[in-house]
């Protein structure tokens, strides 16, 4: 992968990184209190590590950030919040699980940046030092778990 390929492809993960930690949160405080919330904190500290690991990976590998990207992902992050609240659709149960959704892909193309980088890190002397399987396993973990979850909220959502 090119140099700038890498930049890119680092910048859209730590952006997508931000949101998800964000979404994280904000399931863990809508649900506080619930089964779901106690889960969601434990995913919710959990992302935010491995948004932290990626971000010190792009230090070391010398990757700038792009401002312009973690904008991008901010904004869509809170206009995110406001379609899973239930204000345009009425129904925050549905937004719960749609919320669990989008966070459940996210973990899945988390799980996806540590795969492809490991395909990669004889090329680049960072990654090596990197322990990206733990990070996978942990990705696979975290999906595995948000995928319980979002099937339980789905059956209260569309059932």
């Amino acid at each position: 992968m090119s140099e700038a390929g890498m930049d890119t492809y680092l910048n859209d993960h730590l952006a997508g990184a931000a949101s998800g930690s964000e979404l994280a949160e904000w399931i863990r405080d809508r649900a506080d209190g619930t089964k779901l919330g106690e889960i969601m904190g434990s995913i919710a500290e959990q992302i935010e590590q491995d948004r932290q690991s990626l971000t010190d990976l792009m230090e070391r590998m010398g990757v700038t950030r792009s401002p312009v990207k973690q904008a991008a992902g901010w904004i869509a992050e809170k206009v995110g919040q406001v379609k899973f609240s239930g204000v345009a659709s009425g129904d925050d149960v549905h937004g719960t699980f749609m919320a669990l959704e989008s966070l459940t892909l996210g973990v899945a193309g988390k799980a996806c940046l540590w795969k492809a980088l490991k395909e990669v890190e004889d090329e680049y002397p960072p990654l090596a030092a990197t322990d990206l399987d733990s990070l996978i396993a942990r990705a696979e973990s975290q999906r595995s778990t948000l995928e319980r979850e979002r099937l339980a909220a789905s059956r209260r959502a569309l059932g």
